[in-house]
């Protein structure tokens, strides 16, 4: 099952990244690479990104559906880092019911660890699969706890994993236009977009 893009409309993707103490140096360089998603689809339909952080003690908040780089850049310059522990049960519960509610095409989550039930995490990325949303998993680092996580929910979806090291900023950047571009054109879209480009590939090799 696929969240299709309707005619004539925009795609939609939900932009989810951890924001607790350690992510800083990669919520900056997310920060400056964001602009990239807007500018590969502006042909193709154009997109609609909602931002969903956690960050400290028990704090998970989504921002309105923005449509171009600078209310997204603008969203994100205000949002400093603070300690805490994962919540990545309640971003995947804010796409499951954004995309119940409105076709949402995919998930972009970005972090490092893992600190939750993974039973809990897989029950509701079961769910997301059923609305046709997929999660891209973008994982930074090689912790194994997380990596088992992120595939088995990249799977639940219908998405994809793919690891990135800290300072990668190329990889990332690809990444995040070629989900963009998925999110915006669909399947067809990303397969145009990915000739020659080694990130997009990787995440087409992964998607059925």
């Amino acid at each position: 099952m696929s969240s299709a893009r309707p005619a004539g409309g925009r795609g939609r993707l939900v932009f989810a990244m951890d924001a607790t103490m350690s992510r800083q140096p990669t919520w900056d360089t997310a920060c400056k690479l964001q602009a990239e998603m807007f500018h590969e689809t502006a042909a193709i339909g154009g997109l609609d990104v909602q931002l969903v952080y956690f960050r400290g003690f028990n704090e998970c908040r989504a921002s309105r559906w923005v449509s171009d780089p600078g209310a997204l850049a603008g969203l994100m310059t205000r949002i400093d880092c603070r300690g805490g522990h994962t919540q990545i049960r309640k971003v995947l519960s804010r796409t499951r019911d954004e995309s119940r509610k409105k076709p949402v095409q995919a998930l972009v989550y970005i972090g490092d660890c893992m600190e939750e039930s993974i039973d809990e995490l897989c029950a509701i990325a079961g769910e997301i699969g059923l609305t046709g949303t997929r999660a891209f998993m973008f994982h930074e680092g090689r912790d194994a706890i997380a990596e088992r996580a992120f595939r088995e929910i990249a799977r639940l979806t219908n998405g994809a994993y793919c690891r990135f090291d800290a300072g990668s900023a190329q990889h990332l950047r690809e990444l995040l236009s070629a989900v963009a571009v998925y999110a915006a054109g669909g399947h067809k879209a990303l397969s145009d977009y990915g000739k020659g480009r080694g990130e997009a590939q990787r995440l087409l090799q992964q998607l059925r």
